[in-house]
């Protein structure tokens, strides 16, 4: 009896860490990937639904790149340079890419999808920024 309950414990023990293991990487960028940064400015009149932002932009975002999209996350502006000092940015966004060419080819096919969401979540210009990831 001990020796079945021993290995019940040996196997739920090997199940358990598969399983742990098997999860996917938060980590979807590396090293020479291109970030694609969309700064959402701050300031006085400046709006952002950051519901639609979430649940619908991206999500169209990501439909229309598909594979080329590699991962992307979403920054919430909380506050400047300390905790009681308004955000520089109401949000900003992170996309990532292979290369510069996966970016734009998606972008000039839907340039004109983006543009009229835009205004379904923000009254703000973005700032956009592309990067290549160093680290």
């Amino acid at each position: 009896m001990k020796t079945k309950i021993g290995l019940l414990i040996v196997m739920l023990t090997l199940l358990i860490s598969c399983q742990q293991s098997s999860a996917p990487s938060l980590a979807f960028h590396k090293k020479g990937m291109i970030k694609v940064t969309i700064f959402y400015p701050n300031g006085e009149g400046k709006t952002f639904d950051m519901d639609y932002y979430i649940n619908k932009h991206m999500p169209l975002v990501q439909r229309v790149y598909g594979d080329a999209l590699k991962g992307l996350t979403i920054d919430k502006g909380i506050g400047g340079g300390s905790p009681d000092t308004p955000a520089p940015y109401m949000a900003i966004g992170h996309l990532y890419f292979e290369n510069v060419a996966a970016y734009e080819e998606g972008l000039k096919k839907n340039r004109e999808t983006f543009a009229a969401d835009f205004p379904k979540y923000t009254n703000v210009m973005p700032v956009v920024q592309i990067s290549e990831v160093i680290r």
